[in-house]
């Protein structure tokens, strides 16, 4: 027995040993020091202004495209060409869809792939606006910049088509999401022009006006388009990650840039539920609700096996060297500790999202009075899915959850499969860490997978290197100003994209 014992010491102590070892040897990025000061990105008046000005025009996209109305849609196409008569002169430009902006700057050499650059126009609904600063316009870029926000603003602060420019910051909807992106795009190709600057290859611009409701008027067929008459790019540039601010990441303790190689695919579905209707005063002993309830609560306890793809073993490498001793052990020891670093990142919604496809229950519909069973009980849910899962895996999953119940499952709108995941070994990608880290020294840049919808998927058809980042450095409360009251962007951050844009198109191929 005590020989035994002793040889169940010597094991734990061997493992442990493999266990330190192999912490302090895994290959963690290191990061780098660096001694470089805090660069300065002064305001530029024309800038802001131009940028301010595209931020006043409500272009508000609608799902209901009987409903949209283009009237801003049109006002912002001529406000563009009006704002950068430079641009519009010195490219090839013209429109897919009426709608979809493509611009094509030719380069030197005809020969290399050219590199494309996304954005969208539209944007979502403001919700509900209390007129708290009268709409009155305010030009103020001078003003003493605020510190970035510490929480989310119960109301606009500023009309949301205000483009006010007040304590360092511009206002508006679409000064994250995305018109900042375009404009900076525009503003990057205008500077460098007027120092008459070629790139070395052609470089295409393409804005869609319908992103936030699918994409499938605007970038869907200018992808097509572009796939009909044979280009095809080196490189594709759109929103997604963002440079995350220290402390805005649970556990790691830095700056990092997030570089979208990859994005969830998506599904909805809408099941049907039987069961028997009549006078509550005579219920069945299970109704159709509760029969739909045993389904949902099947979705929720049993839901698809996490597991780490190839992109989020790299991010974990990447930002491990930041993390804590026992969170570098997990991941250094997955042989011994997988289940348990699973189990850890399942166990956060946020983390959750990033190892498996995750299930949201949306919408439920029962009887329309208080003393009715419904014969027939419906709900939506909504899966987001992980590269390595298909749609046709979570039919599976969906109907193996219904079994035992009378059901019928039903599409609702379009299901589309996750995205391939662009390498992180491609020239596209080294010019973008290159760039992001000059222009944000001291960073940790990494791969990672984004997890809502972009337009970029659509670009897949015409490119194999499609990454997603808006080069912004926003803590956790700015971020979620997308979509939300008080949506803004820095001075400091607009005037950055400008000059990363710039560089990112004059170094390319340096």
């Amino acid at each position: 027995m005590r020989k035994i014992f002793a040889g169940l010491l010597i094991l734990i102590a061997l493992i442990a040993i493999v266990v330190v070892v192999k912490t302090y040897t895994y290959p963690f990025v290191k990061i780098e020091s660096t001694t470089a000061g805090s660069q300065s990105f002064a305001a530029d008046e024309g800038a802001l202004r131009r940028f301010s000005g595209g931020i006043q025009l409500p272009t508000v996209s609608n799902a209901d495209y009987a409903q949209f109305n283009y009237q801003p849609f049109d006002t912002f196409i001529t406000y563009l060409r009006r704002t950068y008569p430079v641009v519009f002169s010195s490219t090839e430009n013209y429109t897919v869809n009426k709608y979809g902006i493509v611009i094509h700057w030719k380069g030197k050499n005809s020969a290399l792939k050219p590199v494309l650059f996304l954005s969208h126009y539209d944007v979502v609904p403001p919700g509900n606006y209390s007129g708290k600063d009268s709409s009155h316009s305010i030009f103020s870029p001078d003003d003493k910049p605020l510190p970035p926000i510490g929480a989310i603003a119960d109301v606009w602060e500023h009309a949301p088509f205000s483009g006010n420019v007040a304590g360092g910051r511009i206002y508006g909807r679409g000064t994250l999401d995305m018109k900042n992106m375009l404009f900076s795009l525009m503003e990057a190709m205008n500077n460098l022009l007027a120092q008459q600057f070629v790139p070395s290859r052609d470089i295409y611009f393409a804005f869609g006006h319908d992103e936030e409701v699918g994409g499938t008027h605007g970038a869907l067929e200018i992808a097509k388009d572009f796939k009909a008459k044979g280009i095809s790019f080196d490189a594709v540039y759109d929103e997604g990650g963002i440079v995350s601010t220290r402390g805005s990441l649970a556990g790691i303790d830095a700056s990092v840039a997030l570089i979208g190689c990859a994005e969830k695919g998506f599904w909805s579905a809408r099941v049907k539920v039987k069961g028997l209707g009549g006078h509550s005063s005579m219920p069945p002993l299970q109704s159709a609700i509760g029969k739909a309830a045993v389904i949902m609560q099947r979705l929720e306890k049993d839901q698809m096996k996490p597991m780490l793809i190839p992109v989020i073993e790299q991010f974990f490498t990447n930002i491990g060297g930041t993390m804590s001793f026992v969170s570098k052990m997990a991941i250094a020891n997955q042989w011994l500790l997988k289940g348990r670093l699973l189990k850890t990142l399942t166990g956060n919604h946020t983390t959750n999202a990033l190892v498996r496809t995750t299930t949201a229950l949306t919408m439920m519909k029962g009887s329309d009075a208080t003393n009715v069973l419904a014969p027939e009980v419906e709900f939506v849910v909504n899966f987001r899915i992980l590269p390595g899962n298909t749609v046709a895996d979570i039919r599976k999953h969906l109907e193996q959850a219904c079994s035992g119940f009378e059901v019928k499952i039903e599409d609702v709108g379009i299901a589309r499969e996750a995205s391939h995941i662009s390498a992180t070994n491609s020239q596209g990608f080294a010019v973008m860490k290159r760039t992001i880290n000059k222009f944000f020294p001291g960073v940790v840049v990494t791969p990672y997978l984004t997890i809502g919808g972009t337009d970029a998927y659509k670009y897949e058809l015409v490119s194999d290197h499609v990454y997603r980042f808006n080069p912004v450095a926003i803590n956790n409360f700015e971020q979620q100003t997308i979509h939300n009251n008080n949506e803004y962007i820095s001075i400091e951050n607009y005037m950055r994209m400008i000059r990363y844009f710039e560089t990112m198109m004059k170094e390319y191929d340096q």
